[in-house]
């Protein structure tokens, strides 16, 4: 008997864990300042927030929605964006050459 674990009856695993994160979120900021001589030469601000898609929707966070190189839609906006692009370009060359013949 002298040689039994006890183990407390409220143990938390990790995913008991990672799911009160991500649906609370987590917050976590740090500033970075380098100075000499009272100057200063750099300040880095850092905002790192910890949450479950749903949650960072609910907070208004939704910049992976638009950002080119995570959506899809975007990924497509760029594509047309280039298509029309080009599009005007080959419109112009064609108005140019009507207008020197003509």
């Amino acid at each position: 008997m002298a040689n039994q674990i006890t183990h407390s009856n409220q143990t938390t695993n990790l995913a008991d864990i990672l799911e009160r994160v991500l649906d609370k979120g987590i917050v976590i900021a740090g500033d970075i300042k380098v100075n000499i001589a009272d100057i200063e030469l750099l300040s880095i601000k850092i905002r790192l927030v910890i949450c479950s898609v749903d949650k960072a929707k609910e907070l208004g966070i939704n910049w992976w929605q638009t950002d080119p190189y995570l959506s899809a839609n975007s990924q497509k906006q760029l594509l047309l964006e280039e298509e029309n692009r080009l599009l005007r370009e080959r419109l112009s060359l064609i108005e140019t050459k009507l207008q020197q013949m003509g």
